[in-house]
């Protein structure tokens, strides 16, 4: 079932969402590096950039997504396609509010709950998204299969 956002063929959602996961993830290790550290303020200011680079990079991923979404026919993988918008939503609400405690300087041990709570949805989210694809055949074209 192919979907509208696409290049030649090729859905633009899944080329873009390495980087705000990517990214997240990254933030969270850095969070991780700055308990361990003698000076933690580097790795503190490494975590909050990659993390508002993880917000842009999912909010231009969200726009393909949702464009992909609203193209799904009513029912079961519609329904999927919901759920894993809703928990990408979350993700980047907590992400936001977890910079924006980060930039008032109000973080304290908060931002790394924040940011494990959003990596651990973002692993659900994933995992939501890979059943679409593999699963459902969101975005797979099935002419071209050998």
């Amino acid at each position: 079932m192919r979907t509208p956002a696409s290049i030649a063929g090729h859905p633009i959602h899944p080329m873009l969402i390495p980087l705000p996961i990517g990214l997240w993830i990254f933030s969270f290790i850095c969070d991780i590096c700055a308990r361990f550290a003698a000076d933690p303020a580097t790795w503190q200011i490494v975590a909050l950039y990659t993390m508002i680079g993880g917000i842009i990079g999912a909010l231009v991923a969200a726009v393909f997504g949702f464009v992909d979404l609203m193209s799904l026919p009513h029912g079961p993988i519609r329904s999927t396609g919901m759920t894993h918008m809703a928990i990408n939503l979350t993700v980047v609400v907590l992400f936001v509010i977890n910079a924006w405690l980060r930039l008032a300087d109000r973080a304290s041990g908060t931002g790394f709950w924040l940011s494990l709570i959003a990596v651990l949805l973002l692993v659900v989210s994933g995992w939501l998204g890979g059943k679409m694809v593999y699963t459902q055949g969101v975005a797979v074209d099935a002419s071209e299969t050998r």
